[in-house]
């Protein structure tokens, strides 16, 4: 089967290619400037966004007013909340981080074409579930092992999702400052400096030039209990 521009990752590698063109078929393109948003929590989610360019964080806003990053989307993703049977809002908000091209798939769209072909349904459902086992995962980091090992989960992820290999470890090609990384865990930036810092000591990360390289994975896969879930699940 060949891969499609965009489909190496996420949503687009479940589907079949007679399936991605059914798909795009009912979709129309939109380019979204970084900064802007493609929807706030509490709209209707009557749209899913499959982004074929560019990056978008999912957020959510806790009862303090502190902005949380639960998801960074890319490539082959698709964004959106669709519950069957019911009309249902968004419980995120999808912030655009880098410019971004994306499809737009309109839900009565996609609910009639879902009903003419049961392999495509499969698929979605497939997506479905991996998205679900994806969320308890990371609430499962962000609640059973402490900061800490929320932390070493998230620094996995950003490995998994970002990473390069090299003689000294796995680069994560991707900047983030410790106040974004704070965001992802629901932390101060202050605790996360200092996790950092310990971490640094230890020879299990270093920092040049903006990015972090992960010098000793089994020593944060040992910290969060780490369950060695396949990449499409331990991923941002």
């Amino acid at each position: 089967m060949t891969v499609t521009a965009g489909r190496q990752s996420g949503f687009g590698a479940i589907l079949t290619d007679e399936s991605f063109e059914r798909l795009r078929g009912i979709m129309y393109i939109k380019n979204v400037e970084k900064g802007s948003c493609l929807f706030w929590e509490g709209d209707a989610a009557d749209k899913l966004f499959y982004i074929f360019e560019g990056r978008i964080k999912s957020t959510k806003m806790s009862d303090a007013g502190r902005s949380l990053t639960l998801y960074l989307h890319q490539n082959g993703d698709l964004i959106g909340q669709m519950e069957p049977f019911k009309d249902s809002t968004h419980s995120t908000s999808a912030e655009v981080t880098e410019d971004a091209k994306v499809g737009v798939i309109q839900r009565k769209d996609l609910e009639t074409l879902l009903w003419q072909h049961g392999d495509l349904a499969l698929e979605f459902m497939k997506w479905m579930g991996l998205m679900h086992r994806l969320t308890q995962t990371k609430f499962r980091d962000l609640m059973l092992f402490g900061k800490t090992g929320a932390l070493c989960s998230l620094l996995i992820r950003l490995c998994n999702s970002y990473g390069e290999e090299n003689e000294e470890g796995i680069r994560i090609d991707l900047k983030l400052s410790n106040t974004e990384m704070a965001d992802m865990i629901g932390a101060t930036r202050e605790s996360v400096n200092r996790m950092l810092a310990d971490l640094k000591k230890e020879n299990v990360i270093t920092y040049k030039d903006g990015h972090y390289t992960v010098n000793r994975i089994e020593y944060l896969k040992e910290v969060c209990c780490c369950e060695n879930c396949p990449k499409e699940v331990c991923r941002m």
